[in-house]
């Protein structure tokens, strides 16, 4: 009899590409992940590793065997998630990722909700951004993702995963009262080209928004300051030394002397979404966090986010 949790392990090794990565994935250390591995081996008869360099490599049977490890992982999460659950008694613990202007403006209200009611859903929250988000949900590492989709840079989203989309959010120009464009009711890319920038890190989805913006000009903003933190670029704008693009969910109310201008042509918008695996699409814990970040996006959305234009689901 092959023990499921073997199973798991291969799994793991061979979408993080080792046992150290597998083990940092999983919560494990190295060596329960090798013990692991090394019990499957036996269960099957076969070697599954073989040692290449520093590394490992999965053999071709071993590859076989996490093939049909995946299928069987699912089909059981999907049993556990319909059969075994009960659908009027939300309950369990769910690991959420989601950007951080969403844990402001969702998850954050999704939380005092849940607290609120009762419900004996138990919620573990990570801060990524989206293409990390959808990496952890993909590989079993987390069970919903909240992500965002910009016009100008598209997420892809694997087949294995269900993507809906929750609201739009538009970003703004934030300028310092005392700036030539602050009286502006909008602005344009050209307006722009020659501001001194702080942005999200090299690589971020915000930072591509930002780079894209300027790109059918001929041109790259000139990024003086980097940092992940939207409360950082509010201040940096506060005190005159840059102008930064953020969003309006989950932004707190600016400082007087910062004023968010809208940008045109385009406007800078993207779609907030919820993923999760199809085999967790019947889970009651599931469906319920789903509907209450859809009322909270439809509520609290900013007035002009709702009605930001975006992709087609992917």
């Amino acid at each position: 009899m092959i023990d499921i949790g073997s199973l798991r392990a291969l799994a793991a090794v061979e979408q993080h590409g080792s046992v150290i990565a597998a083990s940092e994935a999983m919560g494990f250390s190295p060596s329960a992940v090798s013990q692991q591995v090394k019990k499957l081996e036996k269960e099957a008869g076969f070697a599954v590793l073989e040692r290449r360099g520093r590394g490992v490599l999965l053999t071709e049977r071993g590859l076989a065997l996490a093939a049909y490890g995946r299928r069987i992982l699912a089909e059981l999460e999907e049993l556990q998630s319909t059969l075994l659950a009960d659908p009027a008694k939300p309950s369990g613990s769910l690991r959420v990722v989601s950007f951080s202007t969403a844990c402001r403006g969702l998850v954050g209200p999704l939380l005092a909700q849940l607290e609120e009611s009762g419900t004996a859903l138990s919620i573990a929250v990570l801060a990524e951004d989206p293409r990390e988000a959808v990496a952890r949900v993909a590989n079993g590492e987390a069970d919903l993702g909240l992500v965002h989709n910009w016009n100008s840079v598209p997420l892809v989203i694997p087949e294995h995963l269900t993507l809906e989309w929750l609201c739009g959010d538009v970003a703004d120009v934030l300028v310092h009262r005392s700036h030539h464009l602050a009286a502006r009711p909008e602005v344009a890319p050209a307006e722009l080209v020659d501001e001194r920038w702080i942005s999200t890190p090299a690589g971020a989805i915000c930072n591509e928004a930002l780079l894209r913006i300027f790109a059918d000009l001929g041109r790259v903003p000139d990024i003086r300051v980097y940092d992940p933190d939207f409360a950082t670029h509010i201040a940096m704008v506060e005190q005159a030394v840059a102008v930064a693009l953020v969003p309006r969910l989950g932004r707190p109310a600016l400082p007087r002397d910062v004023v968010a201008v809208p940008v045109v042509n385009p406007v800078q918008a993207r779609q907030v979404g919820l993923i999760h695996r199809k085999t967790m699409t019947a889970s009651p814990g599931i469906r319920h966090v789903a509907g209450l970040l859809r009322a909270i996006a439809g509520s609290r959305v900013p007035t002009g986010a709702a009605a930001a234009s975006g992709p087609s689901e992917p």
